[in-house]
Order: C-alpha cells, then sequence, then structure tokens
C-alpha cells in the first residue's frame, strides 16, 4: 500500500466529517503558462499535507503521475487531490486540482474549472504575466472561479538578474498590476473590483516552489521579514531557514482559505450562471444552498479508463448526496446506471469512500454513460434541466492518420482510439467512409503526439502516424460591400452581403441547439 493510501485511511473520518460542512471545503487548483512551476507548487502542498517527503517535495511532480508527464516535467492531464488542514484552530478539506499549462491541453482546464470555485494562479517572476496565464485566467473568470495570485521563482529575480530589494518589490508590483489588468478586462461586471488582487490584504503570495518558501505582505509584517532578508538567505545560504520559518504550503493553503470561498458562498454566485434551470425550484434551492439533503446533482468534470475497473467518472456535487448503490440518471446520455463505488482522488489513487455529500469532488464507478460536460442527477429528477456546456477555447484543427501495421489489430486499436477520445473530448476521431483511414484530430501537434504515446503505451500495438494535416478556415470579417447578382433569364436581380453571425446565433451554434440535420422549420422558429 502506497504512503499516500496510508496516510488517507488514517484521516478519512476527519475528511467525511468535515465534507459535510461546506464552510470548511475549498475547491481549488493551480492555473498558469507552461513551466511556470504549478506542479513544484502542488508538491509543496502535498509536503504539508503529510503526503510527501520534504526530501522529494520540488522535485517529485507527484501530480504528474503518467509517465510521459515526468520524462517531459510537463503537466499533460489534470489530477485531482484531497488534503487535510488545520488552520486557524479549525479543519479544511481543500480538494485540490493541478491543470497543465501548455495551450494544446487547455481542454483540461476548462473541464477542471467547473468544478473549482477559486484558481491558484502562479506567475514566473522573470516572465511574468504571459499569454496563456491570460487564456487560464479569462477561462476561470467566465466560470465564475476567482482567482489569487502566487508569484513564483522569486529566487530567479535574485540569482539569475541580480536585482535589489526594492527591484525585487518593484517587479511585484508590476505583475500584480499586470494581473489585475486581466481581472478588469474578463472578469463579470459585478466582481471586477472586488476579485482584484491586493498584496496588503494577504491575495498575492510571493516565493519559490523548488525551495519551499513563501510570504504574503501581512506574513512578513507581522514577522519583520524585509526583501534584504530574502536577498541575504541566498546570498549567505541559508535558505533552508527560510524555507523552514516560511513554509510555502503554510502560506498558499491559508491564502486559499481565506480567500477563496467556500462551495456555500461560491454556489450562490455560481449556480445561476451555470445552471438552466429555475432557482426557486426544489432543485434550484438545494443547488443554491449546497444542501446535502437535498436532490442529487453533480457535474461531471472527466472521465478515466481504468485498465481494471473501466470507466471513472469525476465531477463535483453540487447538491444531494452521493452513495455507493445510488441509482441515477445520466442526463447526455438519457440513461439510468447504479453507482457501483464511491471515491476521493489521490493523485494516482483512488480510496474509497462510503457516500460525498453536496460541496465535494467524487469519483464514481459504474456510470459508464456519463461523459466530460455531463450532468448526473437521481434517477427520479429525469426532468431537470443540465448544467451549461463547457466552452472549449480551442477546437481539434491538426490531424493525423493512424494505420495499425498489423490489418488483424484495426478494431482493437480503433476500440483503443475511442477510449482515448472519451478521456479527451478536445480530440477527434472519424473513420474516412470512402478510403477508411482513421483520422485523429487534435488542437496541436504535440496534443497528437502524446496522444499517439498513450495510445502506443495502452495498447502495445504497432502503428503508423502519418505527418500532421492543418486545416486552415477563412472566416468573414466584417460587413462586406453590396453585391448585385441575377436570375437566370436576366428578369430579377438579386443584392445580398455578407457579414459576422452574432453572438447569440454563434453560441446557438457551439451548443448545438442549431444544427444542419434539423428540421428547416424547427431550426427557423429558433433563429427567428
Amino acid at each position: 500500500m502506497s504512503s499516500v493510501v496510508r496516510i488517507v485511511e488514517k484521516q478519512l473520518d476527519e475528511i467525511l466529517a468535515i465534507a459535510r460542512n461546506p464552510a470548511q471545503i475549498r475547491n481549488a487548483g493551480t492555473l498558469a503558462h507552461v513551466d511556470h512551476g504549478k506542479t513544484t507548487t502542488t508538491d509543496s502542498l502535498l509536503m504539508g499535507a503529510g503526503l510527501l517527503s520534504p526530501k522529494v517535495a520540488g522535485r517529485a511532480l507527484a501530480m504528474d503521475y503518467v509517465e510521459i508527464e515526468q520524462l517531459r516535467q510537463m503537466t499533460i492531464k489534470a489530477a485531482n487531490i484531497s488534503l487535510y488542514f488545520e488552520y486557524g484552530g479549525k479543519p479544511y478539506l481543500i480538494n485540490f486540482v493541478d491543470t497543465p499549462g501548455h495551450v494544446d491541453f487547455t481542454g483540461h482546464v476548462t473541464r477542471s474549472l467547473r468544478v473549482m470555485d477559486g484558481g491558484l494562479v502562479v506567475v514566473d517572476a522573470v516572465e511574468g504575466v504571459m499569454t496563456q496565464t491570460e487564456t487560464v485566467v479569462r477561462q476561470a473568470l467566465e466560470e465564475y472561479v476567482r482567482p489569487v495570485l502566487f508569484i513564483n521563482k522569486i529566487d530567479r529575480l535574485i540569482k539569475e538578474l541580480r536585482l535589489s530589494p526594492q527591484e525585487i518589490m518593484q517587479r511585484i508590483l508590476t505583475i500584480v498590476k499586470e494581473f489585475n489588468s486581466l481581472i478588469d478586462m474578463f472578469a463579470p461586471p459585478e466582481f471586477k473590483d472586488a476579485w482584484k488582487v491586493d498584496p496588503g490584504k494577504g491575495q498575492v503570495a510571493m516565493g519559490s516552489a523548488l525551495h519551499k518558501w513563501g510570504i504574503t505582505i501581512p506574513m512578513a509584517q507581522r514577522t519583520g521579514l524585509k526583501f534584504s532578508n530574502i536577498v541575504d538567505a541566498y546570498e549567505k545560504g541559508y535558505v533552508d531557514k527560510l524555507a523552514a520559518d516560511y513554509p510555502l504550503y503554510k502560506t498558499l493553503l491559508s491564502m486559499i482559505i481565506d480567500h477563496v470561498p467556500p462551495p456555500n458562498v461560491a454556489q450562490k454566485y455560481r449556480i445561476p450562471r451555470l445552471w438552466r434551470g429555475d432557482l426557486n425550484s426544489e432543485v434550484g434551492k438545494a443547488l443554491l444552498e449546497v444542501d446535502p439533503n437535498g436532490p442529487t446533482v453533480i457535474a461531471v468534470s472527466k472521465v478515466n479508463v481504468d485498465p481494471h475497473a473501466g470507466l471513472i467518472t469525476t465531477g463535483r456535487v453540487f447538491s444531494g448526496t452521493i452513495r455507493e448503490g445510488d441509482e441515477v440518471y445520466i442526463i447526455g446520455a438519457k440513461s439510468k446506471r447504479k453507482v457501483l463505488q464511491t471515491y476521493i482522488y489521490m493523485g494516482p489513487s483512488r480510496i474509497v469512500v462510503p457516500y460525498m455529500p453536496a460541496g465535494n469532488i467524487v469519483a464514481l464507478l459504474g456510470t459508464d454513460d456519463a461523459r466530460a460536460g455531463d450532468t448526473i442527477v437521481a434517477a427520479n429528477l429525469s426532468g431537470v434541466p443540465p448544467f451549461e456546456r463547457m466552452k472549449y477555447i480551442s477546437e481539434p484543427v491538426v490531424t493525423v492518420a493512424i494505420e495499425p501495421k498489423n490489418p488483424a489489430d484495426l478494431a482493437k486499436l480503433v476500440e483503443a482510439l475511442k477510449e482515448l477520445v472519451i478521456e479527451d473530448p478536445t480530440l477527434d476521431l472519424k473513420i474516412d467512409q470512402e478510403t477508411g483511414q482513421i483520422l485523429l484530430s487534435g488542437v496541436g501537434t504535440l496534443h497528437l503526439e502524446i496522444a499517439a504515446w498513450l495510445l502506443k503505451e495502452h495498447t502495445k500495438l504497432d502503428f503508423t502516424v502519418s505527418q500532421p494535416l492543418i486545416r486552415f478556415r477563412e472566416a468573414v470579417r466584417a460587413r462586406s460591400q453590396v453585391f448585385e447578382g441575377k436570375s437566370p433569364n436576366k428578369h430579377n436581380r438579386l443584392y445580398f452581403y455578407v457579414e459576422p453571425l452574432d453572438d447569440t446565433t454563434i453560441e446557438l451554434i457551439a451548443t448545438r441547439e442549431v444544427t444542419e440535420d434539423m428540421d428547416a422549420r424547427e431550426r427557423a422558429k429558433i433563429l427567428r
């Protein structure tokens, strides 16, 4: 049995007790540009929870449990963990998600945000706010997920750029200003001011995930720590003492507890945005109140294929309590299933729990028809509206052809590809009916390269992958001039122009409420 499993089982009673109290739960995760230190930061949090040895924290990449993630030292799949942490004399349960930073894997970020109420945005102190920082912050704000800021790699400012204490402070203030400009640009109108981060209020942490220390301004003011002390620690070789006095995990977990809203606060403003139903109905009230005794409603964030157990569904219980043996209805599949087991996640490990109440992240065995973005409800709630569809910012535009070297492996290869698409809906699988080619499309070349590696690892089959083809699409950017056309008999003149579709129509198409193959009269009725 792994040390993670042993520790969690020891804490299981405490975790289940806290899970019944939404005020002591936080659902959060890391968000960042690639290589800004998300997973190294998460290592420090695991160390603080006793799930990782201090000797390897910062280098273990414990949440990167897929082999290729360790090899490439980058996060590819979102990973969940439940942390038990005592703060201010109270125990807290922090359900944490480590997400990818590379643009090719933003689909995993989109799906993870549905179960989060707050995002710990990690920014490299040297590189500052980057393009993918902007992307993930915008994604978070569109899902009404409140961000807090961790400025990582302060050691680089000291060791590489040789900045003075005053210059370090100025660099931090510059990053905070850039970050708040994103909040101003993308936050919902009612939160544009409230969600801007203020270093003086402890909403910004600074430190080094690699060296396992972190501070906030209020913490530094209380203890008398100055940036000159931090520079001295690096120049005189006592960084370990800095980590002992200001452990990063305490700083970050405390900031998350203080500034990420608990489910009973967050769901009051998130549910009207994420759910289409009547807020005054029994289900609507239960969702707003995070009622563990209300009707069961779960938003599915991801589905994994376990080689031994089968399909594992992960999601957030927004109302009610899910138990082993419950019969549930999967709205997207229009099917009923029985929950065979309920779990909490600890990186690669799943720990069996007897139940999981509203406000928590849970994994389920038995809900095989569920897919990412689905809504699962109690079996008697088949008429309940689902959660809003997830909006992916990147579409699959790069395509490769995959062909088994042994034709006898064709069926096995196609089945494995279907499982890959279940795990990652931003992949698109098509089989050309004329040529019989197996075509796999992804967001980028790295996305497809990783998919091919996973396919090889899972199947052990030999296959070839073609050179990638990129789809280019022309689009209308603005209204054109008026054109004149004539009917074949020259007696009728036609005048027309071309312009971009309005946002409402684009949304109807994106959510497939309007499709090419639907009845023309029904389509016209919706579009009027």
